[in-house]
């Protein structure tokens, strides 16, 4: 354990490391608020949760297919123009959300701007990660480095949720979305007031393809194991608050998510600090391999102490298995395409978590809960197969082809 602190010191003593990181902490809390928030804001709102999830599954489909195009843009012009046109739009939009429901609008009016909000989502995340992978041409400090992001992530979906939760509480649910709304323009100040977007590079004339980063078939292959693995984690978000309805405490599903992502974040650090010998495909291999097992074993609905403890190991391996995915598309995307390789990887993220939740919520009513925890498993074990099987241990496209 000293070994992997020592290193982790060393590590954030490098240049730009603390300062990033402290920026990426800061200026992506919103992931963890902004849809908590307006879930929340609408539901009571419009009277219902089909609505509310309606308008924010819209928000997060926008947002998955315009990933790719802001990534595209900022490959080929920067990322300046692009942070201030999303840092304006999407909270004039969330803004309108608020209002058009505030107002009782038409629905159509509230969809139409959660579209919008969706579609000019701040990329700080995908530049976040874009960063890491120009600042170290190191795998294993690429390792360390997005371990070390996962981790950040997982405390602003644990910190975040919990602020909406307290605001919700103590005052209302247009207050704790208002709220949300600030900390989006908040987070788009600080990010570009932060001048850590110097660390990008790209590529002049270069040539580029319709495609992007799609014309690399082992950068297709790893999208689906993300999409598949997604859908794992889409599942866990229903199974929690369907396991704890069945045992008329509802409540525990906020504590299951919050153990799950504390064990995403010990995973994180621990799988960071340590050295592998094993090539990266193989070590992504077995990550999903052994998560599949703690998914399994929800199927058999223990009391809520070792169902907990079962959902703490799950989580052990989320960040642990982002990190892995993270380096290998640093891997395989060329320079050109470094943006848009991770505003894909988002959006296989994205729609991966959506389908999880919808064919595990199906399941679920359908079949019963031990049913969708068999789903997560299967996922987890059949992506573990695709990558041991289809995915080739290889040098960097760049290292090959002098991109």
């Amino acid at each position: 354990m000293k070994h992997i602190l020592h290193k982790y010191v060393a590590f954030v003593r490098l240049p730009h490391v603390a300062r990033l990181l402290a920026v990426a902490l800061l200026a992506r809390m919103p992931i963890g608020m902004v849809g908590f928030a307006m879930m929340m804001y609408l539901r009571e709102s419009l009277g219902n949760f089909a609505l509310a999830g309606a308008a924010a599954g819209i928000h997060f489909v926008s947002m998955a297919i315009a990933a790719p195009i802001q990534g595209r843009i900022i490959d080929r012009h920067g990322a300046r123009i692009p942070l201030f046109v999303t840092g304006t739009v999407q909270p004039l939009a969330l803004i309108g959300v608020l209002l058009a429901a505030h107002y009782h609008l038409p629905f159509a009016t509230i969809g139409a701007c959660a579209a919008v909000a969706g579609a000019f989502a701040s990329p700080i995340t995908t530049l976040t990660r874009t960063m890491w992978r120009h600042r170290f041409d190191s795998e294993d400090d690429r390792r360390t480095a997005f371990a070390l992001d996962a981790v950040a992530i997982e405390i602003n979906f644990t910190v975040g949720p919990a602020i909406i939760a307290a605001l919700l509480a103590t005052f209302s649910a247009m207050t704790a979305f208002a709220f949300a709304i600030t900390v989006v323009i908040f987070a788009v100040t600080v990010f570009i007031a932060s001048g850590v977007t110097k660390l990008l590079k790209q590529v002049a004339g270069a040539e580029r393809h319709l495609l992007g980063p799609l014309t690399e078939w082992r950068l297709v292959l790893l999208f689906v194991a993300t999409f598949g693995t997604a859908m794992a984690f889409g599942v866990l978000e229903v199974g929690y608050p369907a396991y704890g309805t069945a045992l008329a405490a509802p409540a525990i599903a906020g504590i299951l998510l919050a153990v799950n992502s504390i064990g995403s974040a010990v995973g994180g650090a621990l799988y960071g600090g340590v050295h592998f010998k094993a090539p990266i495909e193989r070590q992504y291999a077995t990550i999903l391999a052994f998560m599949s097992l703690p998914l399994f074993l929800h199927m058999a609905m223990w009391p809520p102490l070792p169902f907990a403890v079962v959902a703490f190991f799950a989580g052990a391996l989320i960040a642990p298995s982002i990190t892995a995915q993270s380096v290998l598309v640093s891997r395989f995307a060329p320079a050109k395409y470094a943006t848009e390789a991770f505003t894909w990887s988002s959006t296989f993220i994205v729609s991966g978590l959506g389908a999880g939740m919808a064919l595990g919520g199906t399941l679920v009513e359908t079949t019963g809960l031990p049913s969708a925890f068999l789903l997560a498993g299967t996922s987890a074990a059949c992506m573990s197969l695709l990558v041991l099987l289809a995915l080739p241990v290889g040098a960097p496209v760049e290292a090959r082809a002098g991109d």
